[in-house]
């Protein structure tokens, strides 16, 4: 069963998300909370699987919140907001935010990303995932510890930084799913990254693409 706390200071948000997650079989509503304050408390306190996250909330916001996260805490965090800006976005992402979802999007959609970043794999949606690829359409930074990766690892990022899941990276590369969770674990220390949406961000920047795995020699990555 997977245990969703919902953070947002409109109850009828709440109510929405509620109904909508309780229906399903593999799901519940563990907690509700209206702060960021309140929100900090519950993770200390009661750890869901997974939180969903609204940006703008009274006092300390969910950015803000996102950033006091404890690194200890093993809750996964889903950004849903009303608002697709830029900025909200590379900043949830470089915080630690599992998935970013807009409130508009499709129902099915929201259950899905649930069930996507309980299982460990990043999800963004569709719009959100072309702002991301469009601002690192070219590398933007040097990426400390990107030289340490091996070949297969350096693959295996550029795989995960399309989207694909690990089972769809698995298929690709005909290795085992278990294989790609162990290259993207050792990635992740490596790159000194804390979630998988860290890690597409750190390939982005560092332009490690899958056209840029096929087309160059390793040391030029």
């Amino acid at each position: 069963m997977i245990r969703v706390a919902l953070a947002d200071d409109h109850e009828l948000v709440r109510m929405g998300l509620r109904v909508l997650i309780d229906r399903e079989p593999d799901m519940i509503v563990s907690a509700e909370v209206s702060s960021g304050q309140e929100t900090l408390q519950l993770l200390h306190r009661d750890p869901p699987d997974v939180l969903l996250l609204d940006v703008r909330m009274p006092g300390m916001d969910g950015l803000a919140t996102l950033r006091e996260v404890p690194d200890g805490i093993s809750t996964r965090v889903i950004i849903v907001t009303t608002f697709e800006v830029d900025q909200y976005i590379f900043d949830a992402l470089s915080s630690g935010a599992a998935g970013f979802i807009l409130k508009d999007a499709d129902p099915g959609e929201l259950v899905r990303a649930i069930r996507v970043v309980a299982d460990g794999d990043a999800l963004l949606s569709p719009s959100v995932a072309s702002r991301v690829v469009a601002r690192f359409n070219r590398p933007t930074a040097t990426v400390v510890g990107l030289d340490e990766l091996t070949e297969r690892e350096c693959e295996i990022v550029a795989w995960v930084a399309t989207g694909s899941s690990n089972d769809e990276i698995a298929k690709e590369l005909v290795v085992s799913p278990a294989t790609v969770r162990t290259h993207i674990g050792r990635a992740m220390v490596k790159l000194g990254v804390r979630t998988r949406a860290q890690l597409v961000v750190s390939a982005m920047r560092a332009g490690l693409t899958i056209d840029a795995y096929r087309q160059a020699p390793r040391a030029d990555i």
